[in-house]
């Protein structure tokens, strides 16, 4: 900006060059506009800077921006509007209304002939009537309603429950989403590693050759060990990319968002019950569906209430205040009279027969609750299933990974002696071989051990209704 600037104060004109060179100056005034205008448009071309993500940091991050947990507070926010909505049933209501008649043919009463009148006609109307009243009227005893206010009550905290669940799944498939971006990762990182190692390989065979001491067979299948591994690098890479857009959208950020993941792809500490009593009795505690499904029946008991109420007599206290007047064209509005007057009175109601609505209304009650005890009769039997799997996998996981840890130091000692023997000229290119693939393989097996355990862990965490925020 400051070059174009000093650029532009540069260039002058004479007097008479300024006349002669209309055309120019046109173009110039062009040109400065359209360069204000360039630099004051956002360039959006410019990419964001890259974020570095804890595990933490991604579920934080992912809890502020989630979709899911955005629909999911609206859901809570719309059961507490409902609360409020039950509690008018027992709050007085106050109604105003004001009414203006403009009559356009009066009224007319027939009087006998002797009455007075020639016509026989009396007008009854006025040109213009209104009328203005405040009616209230307030309930005071109405049994279903209380006990609606009673079942909207444990509704706002089933939709509490129903929150922490969508939480825990929002933290759940975000943890998945960035183990599965940090095994693959790791994936690219031992092909790399592998060929690095088939890249040295080949340059100790391409000396060899040289000296006669290896065949040209040797140089041509070391070219091919390394150019064999290119394509599995690529795929590796394809599902780097592919992760990573999976855990950006479960964060809720935009895909195109530069990203660095920098927790590593270790095992987990976590305090978590190693037999199933233990974890069952967590899980009938914390779990949101079986608390959702507890109050699902208590509120199925209030909705049995509400049915029942219904035999029970309403009574409600009113109370009117009106005001009316009633003036022909030509009498102004403030001469007009307005007398008011006012009521209060009782109002008792209470079905007698109502065509068996009430009891079908209470056996289907019953009914509603009976099913959700089922309900969560079965959720629980699941919930034990579910819990004695997620178990295993844990401790399956942990003993893979110390069996695989102590593999790794052999596979890597292995491969160092095959290549000093290979270097030699006393191994062959078959032992060399077979020591890289057990030690490629040691370590893939070692990062799947891994990444299992931090599956494991993360969907144990969830089974027991932890919320697996931050520890």
């Amino acid at each position: 900006m400051r070059f174009i600037q000093s650029f532009l104060c540069r260039i002058s004109f004479t007097p008479e060059s300024r006349k002669s060179n209309q055309f120019l100056r046109l173009l110039m005034v062009i040109f400065s506009a359209l360069v204000l205008t360039l630099l004051s448009t956002p360039c959006s071309a410019v990419p964001a800077a890259t974020s570095a993500l804890t595990l933490d940091d991604a579920v934080r991050l992912g809890l502020e921006k989630s979709r899911t947990l955005a629909i999911a507070r609206l859901d809570r926010d719309m059961a507490g509007q409902k609360i409020r909505q039950t509690w008018s049933t027992v709050l007085p209501q106050i109604t105003t209304g004001v009414t203006y008649t403009r009559t356009l043919k009066p009224s007319v009463l027939l009087l006998p002939l002797d009455s007075g009148f020639p016509s026989g006609e009396l007008k009854t109307s006025s040109d213009n009537a209104a009328r203005a009243s405040i009616d209230v009227r307030q309930p005071l005893f109405n049994a279903a309603a209380f006990a609606g206010i009673r079942a909207a009550s444990l509704v706002r905290k089933i939709s509490d429950e129903a929150y922490r669940g969508a939480e825990a799944t929002v933290v759940t498939d975000i943890k998945l989403a960035y183990f599965d971006v940090l095994i693959s990762q790791e994936q690219v990182t031992l092909i790399e590693q592998s060929i690095l190692r088939w890249e040295q390989s080949r340059k100790d065979t391409r000396a060899m050759f040289r000296q006669g001491v290896s065949a040209d067979i040797d140089t041509l299948k070391a070219y091919l060990s390394v150019e064999n591994l290119r394509p599995d690098l690529l795929q590796a890479q394809h599902r780097v990319a592919i992760s990573m857009t999976k855990l950006k959208n479960a964060m809720g950020i935009a895909v195109d968002r530069p990203v660095l993941l920098s927790s590593p792809l270790k095992p987990l500490i976590s305090q978590l019950p190693m037999d199933l009593g233990t974890a069952y009795r967590e899980a009938l505690d914390a779990r949101p569906e079986l608390r959702q499904l507890t109050f699902q029946v208590e509120a199925e008991g209030e909705n049995i209430n509400v049915a029942r109420a219904e035999r029970f007599p309403l009574l409600s206290a009113f109370g009117s205040i009106e005001s009316q007047t009633a003036f022909n064209d030509g009498v102004r509005v403030a001469d007009s009279k307005w007398p008011s007057s006012a009521s209060v009175g009782l109002q008792l109601s209470m079905p007698l027969f109502t065509g068996y609505r009430i009891s079908s209304q209470v056996e289907q009650a019953k009914i509603g609750q009976l099913q959700t005890r089922t309900r969560l009769e079965d959720l629980k039997a699941t919930v034990q299933a579910e819990l004695e799997i997620r178990l295993s996998n844990v401790q399956d996981s942990k003993k893979r990974i110390e069996v695989q840890s102590k593999t790794i130091s052999v596979a890597e000692r292995s491969y160092k002696i095959s290549a000093l023997r290979f270097k030699e000229g006393i191994g062959s290119r078959l032992e060399l071989t077979d020591a890289e693939l057990q030690l490629n393989k040691a370590k893939t097996n070692y990062s799947q051990a891994v990444y299992d355990n931090l599956v494991a862990i993360t969907q144990l965490e969830k089974a027991l209704g932890r919320s697996g925020l931050l520890r």
